[in-house]
């Protein structure tokens, strides 16, 4: 670990992760930020990192799973190092996986045998359950649980309060909505509501 840390996005979600990098050990926090709304010691546009690579790790706080995806590719290929932040908090269970560029905030649980791919969220009191698979550059959002043996694959968006029951898989690329709950597996892309939940559009 390197003791600069730069977050691209100064957003709210760039304001938490900023907080945990300080808590983990990172001296100097500053962010990249292609926006002017934000008054947080914003340094420079995206486009600006890889004036930082040899002497800093990143972090991509961008809540849109394709945009993440798209800027961590670009910073690995340029030869940037990917920080992964755990809040000091959580609490993670034994045989845990946890992939680079992902974030785990304040009050989450991570369980026995889970593995965590890469760019992933894990936000505010979620939990992921026992051998849970979450896929690269998904949003597990706040207060969501995952049961055991839980896939969720690539990009997936699992809104605020959504449920997701044991032995459930969800496919690539899917938007879980807010309060939903899965109970069968999801095999098409595409965007679930309700209680049950059940696909609304493609």
């Amino acid at each position: 670990m390197k003791k600069t840390i730069v977050i691209l996005g100064a957003g709210g979600h760039g304001r938490v992760v900023r907080d945990i990098a300080l808590s983990v050990g990172y001296e100097n926090v500053f962010f990249l930020d292609d926006s002017d709304r934000f008054d947080v010691g914003i340094k420079g546009k995206t486009k600006d990192y890889i004036n930082y690579i040899s002497n800093s790790d990143f972090f991509v706080a961008i809540g849109n799973n394709i945009v993440r995806e798209r800027i961590m590719r670009m910073i690995v290929s340029d030869g940037g190092e990917m920080a992964t932040l755990v809040h000091p908090s959580v609490v993670v269970g034994g045989n845990v996986s946890i992939g680079k560029g992902t974030v785990v905030v304040a009050g989450a649980v991570i369980n026995n045998g889970a593995k965590i791919g890469e760019g992933v969220i894990i936000n505010t009191c979620s939990s992921v359950d026992h051998d849970d698979i979450v896929g690269d550059y998904c949003h597990i959002s706040v207060g969501t649980h995952l049961a055991g043996t839980v896939c969720v694959g690539q990009r997936s968006f699992i809104c605020a309060g959504a449920t997701i029951s044991n032995n459930i898989s969800v496919c690539e690329d899917c938007i879980i909505g807010a309060g939903a709950v899965v109970v069968k597996d999801i095999t098409e892309k595409g965007t679930y509501l309700g209680v049950p939940a059940r696909k609304v559009n493609d």
